[in-house]
């Protein structure tokens, strides 16, 4: 593991999809061995930006990362994506695939583009895509974007461990912010709508200015960001710099506040009973086995009520502490 680390701090691409494959391991000794690998990495994390990007499918989503990531590594940052995918229930693996969606980007030396299956967690998120991220920091990935499989819970997921969260709108109007809910809009930091060109650059105008009058009646999220609408067509590589400005101001005044250290604080411990409860659910999948397959009979027959089924689960778990 310190090997490992060592070529990882070094910028080593073999090293970081090593690294990344490995914490998403399910064996335990790969656990062990990650988390090892982790508390070595931790003190060379934390010092990338990192962006959440989401979207309704067709919004173009990889499109925009292509052309937003290729404006980065021409200014000499380095830009890593996680996109993650749903999982295949037949292979456990991703199931888009966006590195073949990103074929110039994936080519570019100071970028990497990683697509991680979901494996079926809430929301679409990987268990593992915050270590991901810090393998990425510790590597010297200067931006790192998740990017998720559409709007939905795993936004939410996502804004909890990101610095920046983006929404991609596409120029549809009224009919397009009828169909995202209000949740999705409050958490945006910056709203694009992209396809802003040709037949649509007229209803791209329509569709900001629509944007614009809802984010005017909600709460505002921070009382030292006021959030952007801006136009871009991903395609024609239109727009894209102005929202890369708009993240520098954003990352600015969040750090002159102090808001943005504070925010990443936060987030930190809410971690750690994200994962207590990940950790709890897993322990009581190994450990009851049989008694979960009688109890989830019994719901089935409806014998029990699922609350008394998972109060009875709990009950196992902590006796032999009460006793201890």
């Amino acid at each position: 593991m310190s090997e490992l680390a060592d070529k990882i701090i070094t910028g080593n691409r073999r090293a970081v999809a090593k690294a990344i494959t490995l914490i998403e391991s399910s064996r335990t000794d790969h656990q062990e061995k990650a988390q090892k690998l982790l508390n070595k990495l931790l003190p060379h994390t934390g010092k990338g930006l990192r962006l959440g990007l989401t979207g309704i499918p067709g919004v173009g989503k990889s499109t925009f990362i292509e052309s937003f990531g290729k404006l980065l590594t021409g200014q000499g940052l380095k830009v890593a994506v996680l996109a993650v995918d749903p999982s295949s229930k037949i292979t456990g693996g991703s199931i888009l695939g966006d590195k073949t969606r990103m074929e110039e980007l994936a080519r570019d030396p100071n970028a990497f583009i990683r697509p991680t299956p979901s494996k079926g967690t809430l929301g679409g998120i990987a268990r593992y895509t915050r270590e991901a991220m810090m393998i990425l920091e510790a590597a010297g990935y200067d931006v790192i974007i998740i990017e998720t499989v559409g709007v939905g819970q795993s936004e939410v997921a996502v804004h909890d461990m990101v610095d920046m969260f983006l929404l991609l709108l596409s120029p549809g109007g009224g009919d397009e912010l009828q169909g995202i809910k209000r949740g999705i809009m409050e958490l945006a930091d910056i709203v694009i709508i992209n396809k802003a060109d040709g037949d649509f650059e007229n209803a791209a105008g329509l569709a900001a200015g629509d944007v614009k009058n809802a984010l005017h009646l909600m709460r505002q999220k921070s009382e030292n960001w006021v959030v952007k609408t801006l136009k871009t067509s991903a395609i024609n590589n239109q727009g894209i710099d102005e929202v890369w400005q708009a993240v520098c101001d954003y990352k600015e005044a969040m750090q002159t506040s102090g808001e943005f250290d504070a925010k990443r604080a936060e987030q930190e411990i809410d971690n750690i009973w994200k994962e207590l409860n990940e950790f709890l659910t897993s322990e009581v999948k190994t450990r009851q086995k049989s008694e979960i397959k009688t109890l989830e009979k019994a719901v089935k027959d409806k014998s029990i009520t699922p609350l008394e089924a998972a109060k009875t689960l709990y009950e196992s778990l902590i006796k032999p502490v009460k006793k201890h």
